[in-house]
C-alpha cells in the first residue's frame, strides 16, 4: 500500500540560484546538498517539515530544459497569509494574484524563478476538508 508522498522534483537550470531562493527568500530549510556524486548534485528542501521534501534537480537534456517552469503548482499551506504575502512581495517575489477569499479559505499565488505556481493556502479555522 503506498502510504505517502515523501519527494517531488522540480527541473531549475541553476540549483546555486535556486537554493537561494528557497532558503534564503522562501525560508525554506535545506534537507540535502550533496555535492559529492560525480556529475549529481542531490539538492533537497522543505517548508519546515519533516515529511516532504523537494528536489531541486539540475536540467540538462533538451527534454528537461523544456520542463522548467511547467511542472505543475503547488499547495503550500500558511498560518498567517498575511504576513507571507507581505514578506515575499518585500522581498521581490513574482505575485501574479493578489489575496483570494474564497468559502475554503484564502489563498494567493507565487513564482519561483523558473515560473512554477505555487498556491499558498490558509484554510478557515475548524475547516476539516
Amino acid at each position: 500500500m503506498i502510504t505517502q508522498v515523501t519527494h517531488a522534483s522540480i527541473w531549475v537550470t541553476d540549483q546555486d540560484a535556486a537554493l537561494k531562493f528557497y532558503r534564503d527568500t522562501l525560508g525554506f530549510k535545506v534537507t540535502a546538498d550533496n555535492i559529492s556524486m560525480p556529475n549529481y548534485r542531490w539538492l533537497t528542501v522543505t517548508p519546515q517539515q519533516d515529511t516532504f521534501e523537494l528536489v531541486l534537480n539540475l536540467a540538462t537534456t533538451p527534454e528537461q530544459l523544456a520542463g522548467v517552469g511547467r511542472q505543475g503548482i503547488f499547495i503550500l499551506t500558511s498560518d498567517d497569509i498575511h504576513a507571507d504575502y507581505a514578506a515575499l512581495k518585500a522581498k521581490g517575489v513574482k505575485l501574479p494574484t493578489a489575496i483570494n477569499v474564497n468559502p475554503w479559505g484564502s489563498d494567493f499565488i507565487f513564482e519561483d524563478l523558473y515560473g512554477n505556481d505555487f498556491d499558498v493556502v490558509q484554510r478557515p479555522t475548524g475547516w476539516g476538508g
